[in-house]
């Protein structure tokens, strides 16, 4: 009886099958165990780092070393509003520096990958409006104050988070007229940004104004005067701003019309003029002697002037007590 012996070649077949079945399993074993990175296209950015975990999904079963992957730093985020390029060579030199061992891993990357920052505008009427609550604050004990004319040159752009500010003023500048100020915001507590604005800012006043002109040592009246309203940072330290207190007074000097008055430019009229007859009054320890005598020169309430007696003819200074009587100090 005649055998048949297998072929060889079909032997071999079966063989070949086997083995390629066993790497198949091998390798889709090998291929299940690597950690992927699959790095997205476009990624918005809050932070000033750029982190792998915020910039990719990475997946496997390693966690430790997905957790290692995470917190590797890519490099510092652009600014707010700004974004950045980065390509896949790039990010193979931070793995390798973060000693990752890129044979563990399997990377998908796009061919473009970009990074947004994200950002809070802070517009400028905004920054208008900080700056009138600031000055209307400090200012509030005044009243009718107008704050007008604040400069912002450009709108204000900070990375996302808790933004707070503060206004500063010049040091030992009061806050009037054109003055500077300097905004610092805050992002999270860090400081962020500085920006310089400046506002005009206007404290009115009411002032006595002259109706018409006064001549020298003219006597003021109701009906020469009035109240105006000023702003306070064009006014001098002695403006006068009562009625009350010029009524009675007179001009030193020739005044325009719709000037405004200064301490400096009325006073009292003199009680005795120079060449008035007063009565010279000495008193001493219950004595009183009394005397007729010439004014030489002018005095207000208790100033002291020159007089001559009529009876001695002898001149003594004594001082103003009416527009009659002038006494003698012992």
């Amino acid at each position: 009886m005649r055998m048949q012996c297998p072929n060889f070649f079909s032997i071999l077949a079966f063989s070949l099958s086997v083995t390629v079945f066993a790497l198949g399993i091998s390798g889709y074993v090998c291929a299940a165990d690597t950690t992927v990175i699959k790095i997205f296209e476009k990624t918005d950015i809050e932070n000033d780092r750029i982190l792998l975990g915020k910039i990719a999904k990475i997946t496997g079963k390693d966690r430790g070393l997905i957790q290692r992957l995470e917190s590797i730093v890519i490099g510092r985020s652009p600014l707010p509003g700004k974004s950045r390029l980065i390509d896949e060579d790039y990010i193979k030199i931070r793995l390798r520096q973060g000693d990752i061992d890129l044979s563990q891993i399997t990377m998908e990357v796009p061919k473009k990958i970009e990074v947004f920052r994200t950002f809070i505008e802070i517009p400028k009427d905004n920054i208008e409006r900080i700056v009138s609550d600031f000055v209307y604050d400090k200012t509030r004990k005044r009243k009718r104050v107008t704050v007008n004319n604040v400069r912002v040159d450009n709108e204000v752009i900070l990375p996302r988070g808790e933004v707070t500010y503060e206004v500063i003023p010049p040091r030992n500048t009061d806050v009037l007229g054109t003055i500077p100020l300097q905004v610092c915001f805050r992002v999270n507590g860090r400081p962020e940004k500085k920006i310089w604005v400046t506002a005009n800012i206007e404290i009115t006043t009411e002032v006595v104004v002259t109706k018409r002109p006064l001549g020298r040592f003219s006597l003021i009246t109701g009906d020469d005067i009035h109240l105006q309203k000023r702003d306070l940072a064009d006014l001098p330290a002695n403006v006068i701003s009562d009625c009350e207190e010029v009524l009675g007074k007179r001009a030193k000097r020739k005044i325009d019309a719709n000037a405004i008055l200064r301490t400096d430019l009325v006073e009292l009229p003199p009680l005795i003029k120079r060449g008035d007859v007063v009565l010279i009054v000495a008193e001493s320890d219950g004595l009183r002697i009394t005397a007729l005598g010439k004014a030489k020169g002018k005095g207000h309430r208790g100033e002291r002037i020159r007089v001559v007696n009529f009876d001695s003819n002898k001149g003594i200074y004594a001082r103003v007590l009416d527009s009659n009587t002038v006494k003698v100090d012992f």
